[in-house]
């Protein structure tokens, strides 16, 4: 019996290691999600003379997102390159620990199953 107690607490730990792996992937897809919507939205810069609309990052007519810079525009600084990358590379560190818990979780309760039903049938050819 005391085994049966054992497997159900292991079972129940690597459930939770796997939730918490499936936590930290979610995170991590809202922060791409966040990235997207910075790289690819409009955006408004509001001035000392009013506010002016800026186009996104990704999607210029003209031929550089940093051509207002030269024009004396504030949409150049405003929507910064590093913010984007700082972004990105909060996501990466998120992905790779979510992805190696939610992956151990996974195989840890599998096994625990596998052994579970390969004991059974075990029994179950013993009687």
């Amino acid at each position: 019996m005391r085994s049966l107690v054992y497997d159900i607490e292991f079972r129940a730990r690597a459930k939770r290691v796997q939730a918490w792996g499936f936590g930290l992937l979610s995170a991590a897809a809202l922060l791409w999600v966040w990235f997207g919507v910075l790289l690819l939205a409009p955006y408004d810069v509001d001035g000392r003379y009013g506010s002016s609309d800026c186009e996104s990052r990704f999607f210029t007519e003209r031929s550089t997102a940093n051509e207002g810079a030269a024009n004396g525009t504030k949409c150049a600084a405003e929507r910064d390159w590093p913010e984007l990358l700082g972004v990105l590379g909060l996501s990466v560190p998120l992905s790779l620990v979510g992805a190696v818990l939610y992956t151990s979780g996974s195989v840890s309760n599998r096994m625990s199953e596998h052994l579970a039903e390969v004991t059974r049938l075990n029994e179950a050819a013993a009687a």
